[in-house]
């Protein structure tokens, strides 16, 4: 019997809303390398492992510079990609800055299409909540920070394929009410909108799957220093920062997502 051909890689174009911390970037590159190794990372996890090149086709477009300028190239064309991935922001996804509405108009004509799937982490899972009409706005509850454990809700255990999952989180921003027909992933007591999930169609995250302690750590000690991040929060964030995490989990239900 013939063999079946392999899958086509799934051209995932990535969305970068900021750049990273200049120490963490001449470590590791943009947001556009730090999500190559980790999709990589989730490849290499699978059963038996995958090369990242048999799984997926990245580009990466800078959305917010090019963007601001009314430059519509920095937006790969719906018709040339079959997914997307919005990265993690310092910006506020509820900001009405030419550049926030622009992506969230843009986000909204992927999900009305139907085709492109999207994955929203952080700043993009607000953005995603945002282009479907949720409220996101400052929490009342302040920061969320560093290796955070997540209680799953039932469809959460079964995207995740886990009872429980760990996260590293650096935000104060949240989506105050899921949209209609979303599917909740997950909740923490700071934050309650953790996840949403459509099958086919979209996952996002609140968390940063693609984050290392190194990253963590850097970020806290340059907001703690700039007063940011007030001194108990600095204090018990890096008392968890070293704490195992699930990026790679969660990198894997990504890959799972873009298969469905």
């Amino acid at each position: 019997m013939d063999s079946l051909p392999p899958p086509t890689p799934i051209r995932l174009a990535i969305l970068l809303t900021d750049e990273p911390l200049p120490s963490i970037a001449a470590k590791l590159g943009g947001f556009d390398s730090i999500f190559t190794s980790l999709l990589r990372a989730g490849c290499e996890s699978l059963d038996p492992p995958q090369p990242l090149t048999s799984q997926l086709t990245l580009t990466a477009h800078n959305v917010v510079g090019a963007a601001a300028a009314g430059d519509d190239e920095a937006y790969p064309d719906p018709a040339t990609i079959d997914a997307v991935l919005i990265t993690g922001s310092r910006y506020a996804a509820y900001a009405d800055d030419e550049w926030i509405v622009r992506l969230t108009y843009y986000t909204r004509r992927l999900l009305d299409g139907g085709r492109v799937r999207v994955i929203g982490v952080c700043f993009g899972h607000q953005i995603v909540a945002r282009a479907l009409g949720a409220p996101v706005a400052r929490s009342s509850a302040g920061w969320e920070l560093s290796v955070t454990e997540l209680e799953l809700t039932e469809e959460g255990k079964r995207v995740f394929g886990v009872n429980s999952l760990k996260i590293y989180q650096t935000h104060r921003d949240a989506i105050l009410a899921y949209p209609p027909g979303v599917i909740p992933l997950a909740r923490t007591e700071l934050c309650p909108k953790q996840g949403m999930y459509v099958p086919r169609r979209l996952i996002t995250v609140q968390g940063h799957p693609e984050f290392s302690q190194f990253m963590m750590t850097e970020m806290l000690r340059v907001r703690h220093a700039a007063g940011t991040i007030p001194d108990g929060a600095f204090e018990d964030a890096m008392r968890r920062v070293a704490d195992d995490h699930d990026g790679v989990v969660v990198a894997r239900a990504f890959l799972r997502f873009l298969r469905e």
